[in-house]
Protein backbone atom coordinates (compact mmCIF):
# COMPACT_ATOMS: atom_id res chain seq x y z
CA UNK A 1 0.00 0.00 0.00
CA UNK A 2 1.48 3.45 -1.12
CA UNK A 3 1.57 6.41 1.53
CA UNK A 4 -1.36 8.21 -0.04
CA UNK A 5 -3.17 5.09 0.43
CA UNK A 6 -3.19 5.72 4.36
CA UNK A 7 -5.03 7.21 6.80
CA UNK A 8 -3.99 7.88 9.90
CA UNK A 9 -6.53 8.45 12.84
CA UNK A 10 -6.55 9.11 16.38
CA UNK A 11 -9.34 7.89 18.87
CA UNK A 12 -9.80 9.76 21.89
CA UNK A 13 -11.95 7.55 24.25
CA UNK A 14 -12.88 9.41 27.54
CA UNK A 15 -16.05 8.68 30.23
CA UNK A 16 -16.74 6.00 33.03
CA UNK A 17 -14.10 3.24 33.34
CA UNK A 18 -15.63 -0.30 32.80
CA UNK A 19 -15.23 -3.75 31.64
CA UNK A 20 -14.93 -4.11 27.62
CA UNK A 21 -14.36 -0.64 26.70
CA UNK A 22 -10.79 -1.39 24.61
CA UNK A 23 -11.92 -4.97 23.38
CA UNK A 24 -15.34 -3.74 21.57
CA UNK A 25 -13.24 -0.67 20.29
CA UNK A 26 -10.61 -2.99 18.99
CA UNK A 27 -12.56 -5.35 17.22
CA UNK A 28 -14.52 -2.72 15.54
CA UNK A 29 -10.87 -2.10 13.73
CA UNK A 30 -9.83 -5.42 13.89
CA UNK A 31 -13.45 -5.78 10.86
CA UNK A 32 -11.28 -3.25 9.14
CA UNK A 33 -7.77 -4.22 8.93
CA UNK A 34 -6.57 -1.32 11.04
CA UNK A 35 -2.97 -1.04 12.38
CA UNK A 36 -2.54 0.17 15.76
CA UNK A 37 0.27 2.29 15.49
CA UNK A 38 0.13 3.50 20.06
CA UNK A 39 -2.21 2.95 22.03
CA UNK A 40 -2.12 4.35 26.15
CA UNK A 41 -4.62 4.12 28.84
CA UNK A 42 -5.01 6.18 32.32
CA UNK A 43 -7.59 5.34 34.66
CA UNK A 44 -8.29 8.37 37.29
CA UNK A 45 -11.19 7.39 39.93
CA UNK A 46 -13.15 5.00 37.54
CA UNK A 47 -12.82 7.66 35.06
CA UNK A 48 -10.94 6.95 31.42
CA UNK A 49 -8.99 8.22 28.95
CA UNK A 50 -7.70 6.07 26.21
CA UNK A 51 -6.06 6.99 23.35
CA UNK A 52 -5.52 4.75 20.31
CA UNK A 53 -3.86 5.79 17.16
CA UNK A 54 -4.38 3.62 13.77
CA UNK A 55 -3.38 3.60 10.38
CA UNK A 56 -6.56 2.71 7.88
CA UNK A 57 -6.69 2.07 4.07
CA UNK A 58 -7.64 5.81 2.78
CA UNK A 59 -11.19 6.26 1.45
CA UNK A 60 -14.02 3.34 1.44
CA UNK A 61 -13.18 2.20 4.76
CA UNK A 62 -12.62 5.49 6.49
CA UNK A 63 -16.08 6.55 6.78
CA UNK A 64 -17.44 3.41 7.85
CA UNK A 65 -14.91 2.46 10.63
CA UNK A 66 -15.29 6.04 12.11
CA UNK A 67 -19.61 5.57 12.06
CA UNK A 68 -19.26 2.07 13.86
CA UNK A 69 -16.90 3.83 16.36
CA UNK A 70 -19.26 6.07 17.20
CA UNK A 71 -21.85 3.70 17.54
CA UNK A 72 -19.82 1.00 19.99
CA UNK A 73 -19.05 4.44 22.41
CA UNK A 74 -22.84 4.79 22.18
CA UNK A 75 -23.58 1.42 23.26
CA UNK A 76 -20.06 1.55 26.21
CA UNK A 77 -21.93 5.11 27.67
CA UNK A 78 -18.18 6.84 26.30
CA UNK A 79 -17.23 9.51 24.60
CA UNK A 80 -15.44 8.70 20.87
CA UNK A 81 -13.71 11.94 19.38
CA UNK A 82 -11.60 11.71 16.53
CA UNK A 83 -8.30 13.46 15.55
CA UNK A 84 -6.39 13.04 11.41
CA UNK A 85 -3.44 12.74 11.75
CA UNK A 86 -1.01 13.85 8.51
CA UNK A 87 1.87 11.70 7.41
CA UNK A 88 4.25 14.50 7.86
CA UNK A 89 3.00 14.94 11.12
CA UNK A 90 3.75 11.37 12.42
CA UNK A 91 6.25 10.87 10.60
CA UNK A 92 7.59 14.19 12.64
CA UNK A 93 6.49 12.30 15.79
CA UNK A 94 7.90 9.01 14.85
CA UNK A 95 11.80 11.09 14.61
CA UNK A 96 11.30 12.23 18.53
CA UNK A 97 10.92 8.83 19.82
CA UNK A 98 14.90 9.33 19.64
CA UNK A 99 15.36 11.78 22.08
CA UNK A 100 16.99 10.73 25.33
CA UNK A 101 14.65 9.89 28.26
CA UNK A 102 14.52 10.44 31.81
CA UNK A 103 12.57 9.39 34.94
CA UNK A 104 11.80 11.47 37.29
CA UNK A 105 10.34 10.99 40.43
CA UNK A 106 8.69 12.75 42.92
CA UNK A 107 8.67 11.90 46.65
CA UNK A 108 6.76 13.05 50.14
CA UNK A 109 5.25 12.29 52.79
CA UNK A 110 2.24 13.96 51.04
CA UNK A 111 2.30 15.86 47.26
CA UNK A 112 0.92 19.10 46.96
CA UNK A 113 -0.18 21.08 43.43
CA UNK A 114 2.46 23.63 44.15
CA UNK A 115 5.20 21.13 44.45
CA UNK A 116 4.47 19.22 41.50
CA UNK A 117 3.62 22.44 39.36
CA UNK A 118 7.57 23.77 40.66
CA UNK A 119 9.11 20.74 38.91
CA UNK A 120 7.12 20.19 35.98
CA UNK A 121 7.77 23.81 35.34
CA UNK A 122 11.57 23.47 35.32
CA UNK A 123 11.09 20.25 33.14
CA UNK A 124 9.16 22.32 30.36
CA UNK A 125 12.09 24.95 31.10
CA UNK A 126 14.44 22.57 30.14
CA UNK A 127 12.58 21.47 26.94
CA UNK A 128 11.34 18.47 28.33
CA UNK A 129 8.35 16.54 27.64
CA UNK A 130 6.32 14.14 29.84
CA UNK A 131 5.39 11.42 27.79
CA UNK A 132 3.61 9.46 31.10
CA UNK A 133 3.32 9.52 34.87
CA UNK A 134 2.66 6.87 37.27
CA UNK A 135 1.71 7.28 40.95
CA UNK A 136 4.07 4.81 42.55
CA UNK A 137 2.15 4.91 46.20
CA UNK A 138 -0.99 3.29 47.34
CA UNK A 139 -4.49 5.44 47.29
CA UNK A 140 -4.64 7.36 50.67
CA UNK A 141 -7.39 7.75 52.98
CA UNK A 142 -8.46 11.38 53.37
CA UNK A 143 -10.63 9.74 56.52
CA UNK A 144 -7.94 7.12 58.48
CA UNK A 145 -5.14 8.42 59.57
CA UNK A 146 -1.87 6.77 58.60
CA UNK A 147 0.65 6.75 60.71
CA UNK A 148 3.66 6.85 57.82
CA UNK A 149 2.13 8.11 55.21
CA UNK A 150 4.03 7.94 51.77
CA UNK A 151 3.72 9.36 48.30
CA UNK A 152 5.51 9.22 44.74
CA UNK A 153 4.61 10.22 41.39
CA UNK A 154 7.10 8.70 38.27
CA UNK A 155 7.84 10.86 35.56
CA UNK A 156 8.66 9.31 31.88
CA UNK A 157 10.12 12.36 30.08
CA UNK A 158 12.09 12.33 27.39
CA UNK A 159 13.45 15.74 25.25
CA UNK A 160 17.08 17.26 24.96
CA UNK A 161 18.27 18.24 27.86
CA UNK A 162 19.27 22.00 27.83
CA UNK A 163 21.04 22.33 31.13
CA UNK A 164 21.79 19.86 33.55
CA UNK A 165 23.61 21.37 36.14
CA UNK A 166 20.86 24.12 36.12
CA UNK A 167 18.37 21.41 36.32
CA UNK A 168 19.83 19.78 39.29
CA UNK A 169 20.46 22.73 41.05
CA UNK A 170 16.50 24.46 40.88
CA UNK A 171 15.44 21.23 41.80
CA UNK A 172 17.39 21.37 45.26
CA UNK A 173 16.04 24.99 45.53
CA UNK A 174 12.73 23.28 45.52
CA UNK A 175 13.82 20.45 47.66
CA UNK A 176 14.17 22.58 50.66
CA UNK A 177 11.77 25.48 49.62
CA UNK A 178 8.99 23.17 49.75
CA UNK A 179 9.98 19.90 51.47
CA UNK A 180 10.27 17.53 48.58
CA UNK A 181 12.31 14.87 47.49
CA UNK A 182 13.25 14.55 43.68
CA UNK A 183 15.32 12.18 41.75
CA UNK A 184 16.32 12.31 37.93
CA UNK A 185 17.81 9.49 36.44
CA UNK A 186 18.36 8.34 32.68
CA UNK A 187 16.16 5.98 31.31
CA UNK A 188 18.63 3.29 30.44
CA UNK A 189 18.97 -0.47 30.73
CA UNK A 190 20.90 -0.18 34.03
CA UNK A 191 18.25 1.77 35.56
CA UNK A 192 15.79 -1.55 34.64
CA UNK A 193 18.61 -3.93 35.82
CA UNK A 194 19.99 -2.82 39.17
CA UNK A 195 21.66 -5.49 40.99
CA UNK A 196 23.83 -4.36 44.18
CA UNK A 197 22.75 -2.25 47.31
CA UNK A 198 25.49 -0.94 49.16
CA UNK A 199 24.55 0.74 52.70
CA UNK A 200 26.34 3.27 55.14
CA UNK A 201 25.50 2.20 58.43
CA UNK A 202 25.28 4.80 61.32
CA UNK A 203 22.67 7.63 60.66
CA UNK A 204 21.70 5.76 57.53
CA UNK A 205 20.71 2.23 58.31
CA UNK A 206 19.86 3.09 62.20
CA UNK A 207 19.17 6.36 63.50
CA UNK A 208 22.59 7.36 65.83
CA UNK A 209 25.92 7.37 65.51
CA UNK A 210 27.21 4.55 67.23
CA UNK A 211 30.65 5.97 68.43
CA UNK A 212 28.71 9.01 70.30
CA UNK A 213 26.79 6.40 72.14
CA UNK A 214 29.93 4.59 73.09
CA UNK A 215 31.53 7.68 74.05
CA UNK A 216 28.53 8.79 76.08
CA UNK A 217 29.18 5.57 77.93
CA UNK A 218 32.92 6.65 78.13
CA UNK A 219 32.16 9.84 79.62
CA UNK A 220 33.23 11.17 76.89
CA UNK A 221 30.11 12.60 75.07
CA UNK A 222 30.81 16.02 73.94
CA UNK A 223 34.26 15.69 72.41
CA UNK A 224 33.59 13.06 70.12
CA UNK A 225 30.26 14.27 68.96
CA UNK A 226 32.08 17.34 68.12
CA UNK A 227 34.62 15.24 66.21
CA UNK A 228 31.74 13.04 64.46
CA UNK A 229 30.10 16.71 63.28
CA UNK A 230 33.04 17.72 61.80
CA UNK A 231 33.97 14.62 60.31
CA UNK A 232 30.38 14.21 58.65
CA UNK A 233 30.01 17.65 57.21
CA UNK A 234 33.52 17.01 55.27
CA UNK A 235 35.97 19.67 57.36
CA UNK A 236 38.04 17.51 58.66
CA UNK A 237 39.52 14.22 57.29
CA UNK A 238 37.24 11.23 58.19
CA UNK A 239 40.65 8.72 59.01
CA UNK A 240 42.31 11.53 61.54
CA UNK A 241 38.82 11.68 63.17
CA UNK A 242 38.09 8.11 63.20
CA UNK A 243 41.36 7.95 65.43
CA UNK A 244 41.39 10.97 67.77
CA UNK A 245 37.58 9.24 68.50
CA UNK A 246 38.89 5.63 69.40
CA UNK A 247 41.61 7.06 71.76
CA UNK A 248 38.77 8.83 73.76
CA UNK A 249 37.14 5.28 74.14
CA UNK A 250 40.09 3.59 75.80
CA UNK A 251 39.32 1.39 79.17
CA UNK A 252 35.29 1.47 78.29
CA UNK A 253 34.04 -2.27 79.03
CA UNK A 254 33.26 -4.74 76.35
CA UNK A 255 29.87 -5.78 78.01
CA UNK A 256 28.61 -2.22 77.03
CA UNK A 257 28.40 -3.32 73.51
CA UNK A 258 25.69 -5.91 73.41
CA UNK A 259 23.57 -3.29 74.96
CA UNK A 260 24.31 -1.26 72.51
CA UNK A 261 23.59 -3.49 69.41
CA UNK A 262 20.43 -5.00 70.84
CA UNK A 263 18.41 -1.10 71.17
CA UNK A 264 20.00 -0.01 67.68
CA UNK A 265 17.38 2.33 66.29
CA UNK A 266 16.78 0.83 63.18
CA UNK A 267 15.43 3.32 60.72
CA UNK A 268 11.81 3.74 59.43
CA UNK A 269 11.64 1.46 55.99
CA UNK A 270 14.69 -0.76 56.97
CA UNK A 271 12.83 -3.91 56.98
CA UNK A 272 10.07 -3.18 54.51
CA UNK A 273 13.14 -2.15 52.05
CA UNK A 274 15.49 -4.95 52.72
CA UNK A 275 12.62 -7.52 52.66
CA UNK A 276 11.99 -6.36 49.04
CA UNK A 277 15.42 -6.10 47.94
CA UNK A 278 16.04 -9.96 49.44
CA UNK A 279 12.52 -10.62 47.40
CA UNK A 280 13.97 -9.72 43.97
CA UNK A 281 16.90 -11.24 44.36
CA UNK A 282 19.48 -7.91 44.77
CA UNK A 283 22.60 -8.08 46.43
CA UNK A 284 23.23 -6.51 49.80
CA UNK A 285 26.37 -5.09 51.37
CA UNK A 286 27.22 -2.92 54.43
CA UNK A 287 29.87 -0.46 53.56
CA UNK A 288 29.93 1.37 56.99
CA UNK A 289 33.28 3.76 58.87
CA UNK A 290 31.35 2.13 62.21
CA UNK A 291 32.06 -0.89 63.46
CA UNK A 292 32.02 -4.66 62.51
CA UNK A 293 30.65 -5.61 66.01
CA UNK A 294 27.20 -3.74 65.41
CA UNK A 295 27.06 -4.48 61.53
CA UNK A 296 27.59 -7.76 62.23
CA UNK A 297 24.38 -7.46 64.58
CA UNK A 298 22.05 -5.46 61.13
CA UNK A 299 23.37 -8.40 58.85
CA UNK A 300 21.50 -11.05 61.38
CA UNK A 301 18.62 -9.15 61.63
CA UNK A 302 18.08 -7.83 58.21
CA UNK A 303 19.77 -10.52 56.00
CA UNK A 304 22.44 -8.28 54.77
CA UNK A 305 24.96 -10.52 52.18
CA UNK A 306 28.50 -8.51 53.21
CA UNK A 307 29.56 -6.28 55.81
CA UNK A 308 32.64 -4.42 55.78
CA UNK A 309 33.30 -1.68 58.30
CA UNK A 310 36.31 -0.74 61.15
CA UNK A 311 37.44 -3.67 63.83
CA UNK A 312 37.66 -2.36 67.25
CA UNK A 313 40.75 -3.72 69.58
CA UNK A 314 39.66 -5.22 72.42
CA UNK A 315 41.92 -7.01 75.14
CA UNK A 316 41.31 -8.09 78.52
CA UNK A 317 37.21 -6.82 78.24
CA UNK A 318 38.26 -3.87 77.19
CA UNK A 319 38.56 -1.07 74.69
CA UNK A 320 42.42 -0.33 73.96
CA UNK A 321 41.20 2.95 71.81
CA UNK A 322 42.71 1.32 69.01
CA UNK A 323 41.45 -0.49 66.07
CA UNK A 324 42.59 -3.92 63.75
CA UNK A 325 43.38 -3.66 60.33
CA UNK A 326 42.50 -0.85 58.20
CA UNK A 327 40.50 2.59 58.32
CA UNK A 328 36.96 1.88 56.53
CA UNK A 329 36.86 5.81 54.75
CA UNK A 330 35.08 7.12 51.96
CA UNK A 331 37.22 6.29 49.47
CA UNK A 332 37.95 2.32 50.71
CA UNK A 333 33.82 2.60 50.61
CA UNK A 334 33.85 3.07 47.06
CA UNK A 335 36.97 0.60 46.47
CA UNK A 336 34.66 -2.10 48.22
CA UNK A 337 31.55 -1.29 46.45
CA UNK A 338 33.42 -2.12 43.49
CA UNK A 339 34.94 -5.10 44.68
CA UNK A 340 31.93 -6.67 45.47
CA UNK A 341 30.40 -5.79 41.85
CA UNK A 342 33.06 -7.63 40.29
CA UNK A 343 33.00 -10.55 42.45
CA UNK A 344 29.05 -10.45 42.07
CA UNK A 345 29.64 -9.83 38.12
CA UNK A 346 28.29 -7.14 38.30
CA UNK A 347 27.93 -4.06 36.30
CA UNK A 348 29.16 -0.31 38.27
CA UNK A 349 26.31 0.84 36.65
CA UNK A 350 23.76 -1.84 37.97
CA UNK A 351 24.45 -0.44 41.79
CA UNK A 352 23.53 1.52 44.07
CA UNK A 353 24.61 3.40 46.95
CA UNK A 354 22.85 5.31 50.09
CA UNK A 355 24.43 7.62 52.43
CA UNK A 356 24.56 10.61 54.60
CA UNK A 357 27.72 11.59 55.50
CA UNK A 358 30.75 13.21 52.88
CA UNK A 359 32.82 10.15 53.54
CA UNK A 360 29.74 8.57 51.33
CA UNK A 361 30.37 10.57 48.37
CA UNK A 362 32.86 8.46 47.04
CA UNK A 363 30.45 5.51 47.20
CA UNK A 364 27.43 8.08 46.31
CA UNK A 365 29.28 8.96 42.84
CA UNK A 366 30.80 5.89 41.75
CA UNK A 367 27.74 3.76 41.95
CA UNK A 368 24.90 3.66 39.33
CA UNK A 369 22.74 5.28 41.32
CA UNK A 370 24.06 7.23 44.40
CA UNK A 371 20.95 8.33 47.40
CA UNK A 372 21.75 10.92 49.81
CA UNK A 373 19.56 9.99 52.75
CA UNK A 374 18.67 12.32 55.21
CA UNK A 375 22.19 13.74 54.32
CA UNK A 376 24.09 16.92 55.65
CA UNK A 377 23.48 19.67 53.08
CA UNK A 378 27.12 19.08 51.48
CA UNK A 379 26.01 15.82 50.47
CA UNK A 380 22.72 16.47 49.28
CA UNK A 381 24.32 19.07 46.93
CA UNK A 382 27.09 16.38 45.22
CA UNK A 383 24.70 13.47 45.22
CA UNK A 384 22.20 13.12 41.99
CA UNK A 385 19.32 11.79 44.36
CA UNK A 386 18.22 12.25 48.21
CA UNK A 387 15.74 11.11 49.91
CA UNK A 388 14.50 13.58 53.36
CA UNK A 389 11.16 13.07 53.24
CA UNK A 390 10.36 9.24 53.81
CA UNK A 391 11.91 6.23 55.35
CA UNK A 392 14.32 3.79 53.56
CA UNK A 393 12.10 1.99 51.42
CA UNK A 394 11.69 4.97 49.82
CA UNK A 395 14.26 3.81 47.82
CA UNK A 396 12.53 1.06 46.22
CA UNK A 397 10.35 4.02 44.51
CA UNK A 398 13.47 5.04 42.96
CA UNK A 399 13.71 2.04 41.61
CA UNK A 400 10.62 1.94 39.71
CA UNK A 401 8.50 -0.06 42.40
CA UNK A 402 4.62 0.32 43.03
CA UNK A 403 3.62 -0.39 46.64
CA UNK A 404 1.63 -3.80 45.37
CA UNK A 405 5.20 -5.30 44.28
CA UNK A 406 6.37 -4.54 47.50
CA UNK A 407 3.84 -5.50 49.95
CA UNK A 408 2.72 -8.20 47.80
CA UNK A 409 5.44 -10.12 49.56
Amino acid sequence: MQVEDKEIILLKVSGQDKLGVTAGLTAVLANYDAIILDIGQADIHETLSLGILFEIAAGACSGPVLKDLLFKGYELGIKVKFVPISIEDYESWVKTQSKQRYIINILGETLAAKQIAAVTRIMSDQSLNIDSIKRLTGRVSVVDHDEYPRSCVQLSVSGILADKKEMTAKFMDISRSLDVDISFQEDNMYRRNRRLVCFDMDSTLIQTEVIDELAELAGVGMQVRTITESAMNGEIDFKESFKKRMALLEGLSEDVLQNVAINLPITKGAHRLMRALKYYGYKTAILSGGFTYFGNYLQKELGFDYVHANELEIIDGKLTGNYIGEIIDGDKKAELLRTIAEKEGIHINQTIAVGDGANDLPMLNLAGLGIAFHAKPTVKENAESSISSLGLDGVLYLLGYHDRHIDMM
